[in-house]
């Protein structure tokens, strides 16, 4: 699983590099530092070289006792961090957490063991489903390095500007227009309960540029070659299936309804349908035309990276 992650992640850089080159909203000036930041990425997959232990954590029979005291071992933990050289082998997130992460401080895309299983990954699985799924997700991590909040970090997790002014206010207005799609979804209350483009907006670029440099690189790793037909779907329409199949979840309203005053993820059928409805190649996947419920006008389509 190791190795096929890391070649997913060779391939996802790839295509990341081949949208920086082709973005028009950009000059070649911030195109430069953007490169520099993404040949900077720093991948781990799986889990860290060293676990970290825990022989001083004394567990007893009281459960609140027991959450106390590690409480104090962590605090401890990290008061014993201060003064200390940075350890930028240090994982902050265990093995066994479903879950990714971007790290701006240390530049760092992080994919715990956990994850590489089904819906997200299989490794005996048609490459369009892997790339639609986990390299989604990698694509989503990567597209934090660069969204409204990773973009203000250097290549070296150093928090500076390094964008010229007219491409930052470029970056922002394509912020604000995708900010708007989402917050004219509104799925309670008559369509009094919306989601916060605002809030979600950091998220929604992962989503979106993640999404963008996945079919990228499934694209790559075809080297030309034209995707099977499995089980009456193309490659492309499989690896769009892939990405909605991840995001499958049911809700109730009240818990909808927290989410969406509280969480900066969208909700799952918005994380899926939001995106697509911005991508070319989905329109062609599926045959998408003017009169379809998620049909979008083409000048009203986003695409940031």
């Amino acid at each position: 699983n190791k190795a096929a992650m890391d070649d997913l992640v060779k391939n996802l850089r790839k295509a990341m590099a081949a949208n920086l080159a082709d973005l028009e909203w950009m000059s070649d000036t911030t195109k430069v530092k953007a490169e520099e930041k993404l040949d900077s990425f720093n991948p781990k997959i799986g889990y860290p070289n060293k676990f970290e232990t825990y022989e001083t954590l004394t567990i007893g029979n009281n459960a609140l006792d027991n959450a106390i005291a590690a409480t104090k071992w962590q605090l401890e933990d990290n008061i014993a961090d201060l003064g200390q050289p940075v350890d930028k082998k240090r994982w902050f997130m265990t093995p066994q957490t479903v879950n990714a992460y971007y790290n701006p401080s240390y530049n760092e895309i992080v994919f715990p063991a956990a994850i590489l299983q089904p819906p997200f990954f299989n490794i005996s699985a048609d490459p369009a489903v892997n790339y639609g799924a986990i390299g989604g997700v990698i694509g989503h991590e990567m597209g934090h390095g660069f969204d409204d909040q990773g973009a203000k970090y250097d290549a070296n997790g150093v928090l500076q500007n390094w964008w010229t002014d007219e491409d930052l206010v470029g970056f922002r207005k394509l912020g604000d227009a995708l900010a708007a799609q989402y917050s004219s979804y509104c799925p309670l209350d008559d369509g009094e309960t919306c989601v916060n483009g605002r809030l979600t907006l950091g998220e929604n670029i992962g989503d979106l540029g993640g999404l963008s440099m996945a079919y990228r690189a499934y694209q790559l790793s075809l080297d030309g070659k034209e995707a099977p037909v499995i089980d009456g779907l193309t490659g492309d329409q499989r690896f769009f299936l892939a990405w909605a199949q991840v995001w499958r979840a049911k809700y109730r309203d009240e818990a909808q309804r927290r989410q969406l005053l509280t969480d900066p993820h969208s909700p799952p059928y918005y994380r899926v349908n939001g995106v697509v409805r911005n991508l070319n190649e989905w329109y062609e996947a599926f045959g998408v035309e003017p009169g379809d419920a998620l049909y979008l006008a083409p000048e009203e389509r986003v695409r940031i990276w």
